[in-house]
């Protein structure tokens, strides 16, 4: 025996303004919270909205008003180190409670690869957002580039060197890389090496030349070595490589917390005893710093502010408010442990 399916009917203003028995136009003031409405009206279409299953329909709102009332947040990193990373965490936590308190929505978008980038391109031309904040932007990013031309509100978290004219909010990776690298030498460390990632962006590139500023003369090519990722996975493999390279070591700087840990837990495999043998320190001062056995040094980086400040900046310029500067730089402090 056939069943029949039946759709319940969306309700709309016109049922709300029977129910209450006002005009659609009193409704419409009243969901939209304009003034000059009686209590006596506000109170009958509350009802009304209760009674019929009234639910606003943002999209045929949007259609008119051309906004879509949602910023991308858009995160140049892989799907696992999305997953891993508390300071991607803590920057989508600020982000979120600044749209969410102005009444957006964030959506987030994972580029893993050249097609990820080419369908986000297609996805902000398709209007869908109103604005973007760029996360771990590499060099020649396509999205900054169709950003730019599409004069997107946007804002930058970091600031790659090739990077359309778009305000961004970031720290000084260079001078803290320096300070906790100047304080690792002081320690009496003569041979200092680095496990240097994530050079494809700035935060990288300037976190080596803050390792290199700080050594000096004593700066050894030979004693840097290089991956794609902030990862512990990248930390046990560069961890590994160096002591092959150098088995004099006495000093690492990891360019992330993740990657000082796997750096750490090979050191423990092998019996090298921190901080009496090889003194460590990392960057970010993330939840990793204190999973890390003894807790890490580290530089401390305030990344929910970074996210919150990034989308300050979309909404300024989404309410027609210019930049006074083209960047913020957010200020930093070494967090000194006992792994150094």
């Amino acid at each position: 025996m056939p069943r029949e399916r039946s759709l319940r009917r969306r309700a709309t203003i016109h049922d709300v303004a029977a129910e209450a028995g006002i005009s659609r136009g009193t409704v419409s003031r009243v969901l939209n919270n304009e003034p000059y409405v009686s209590e006596g009206a506000r109170r009958a279409v509350e009802a009304a909205v209760a009674k019929v299953g009234y639910v606003r329909n943002s999209a045929a709102r949007n259609l008119v008003t051309q906004k879509s009332r949602a910023v991308a947040l858009i995160v140049h990193e892989p799907h696992s180190l999305v997953l891993d990373d508390p300071n991607i965490g803590n920057i989508l936590i600020g982000t979120n409670a600044v749209l969410s308190e102005a009444d957006h929505q964030m959506v987030t978008l994972i580029v893993d690869s050249q097609r990820d980038s080419d369908r986000v391109v297609e996805y902000l031309r398709g209007g869908f957002v109103d604005g973007a904040i760029i996360l771990s932007a590499r060099t020649g990013d396509s999205i900054s580039e169709a950003i730019a031309e599409l004069r997107l509100p946007a804002s930058f978290v970091g600031h790659p060197p090739d990077a359309p004219d778009i305000p961004y909010i970031g720290i000084d990776n260079r001078a803290a890389a320096e300070s906790i690298v100047t304080r690792l030498v002081e320690t009496g460390r003569r041979r200092i090496g680095m496990l240097a990632t994530g050079l494809d962006r700035d935060s990288g590139q300037d976190r080596l030349a803050g390792f290199r500023a700080a050594l000096g003369d004593r700066f050894d090519g030979d004693l840097v070595v290089r991956h794609p990722f902030y990862s512990y996975g990248a930390g046990v493999e560069g961890m590994t490589e160096l002591l092959e390279r150098a088995p004099d070591v006495d000093g690492v700087f990891a360019a992330s917390d993740a990657v000082a840990a796997g750096a750490m837990d090979v050191l423990h495999r092998r019996g090298i005893r921190i901080p009496e043998d090889i003194g460590i320190v990392g960057f970010d001062d993330s939840s990793w710093a204190l999973r890390c056995v003894p807790p890490l040094s580290t530089v401390r980086q305030p990344a929910e502010t970074l996210g919150r400040r990034a989308a300050e900046q979309v909404l300024s310029q989404l309410a027609g408010v210019a930049a006074t500067e083209p960047g913020i730089l957010l200020s930093t402090e070494i967090v000194w442990r006992d792994s150094a």
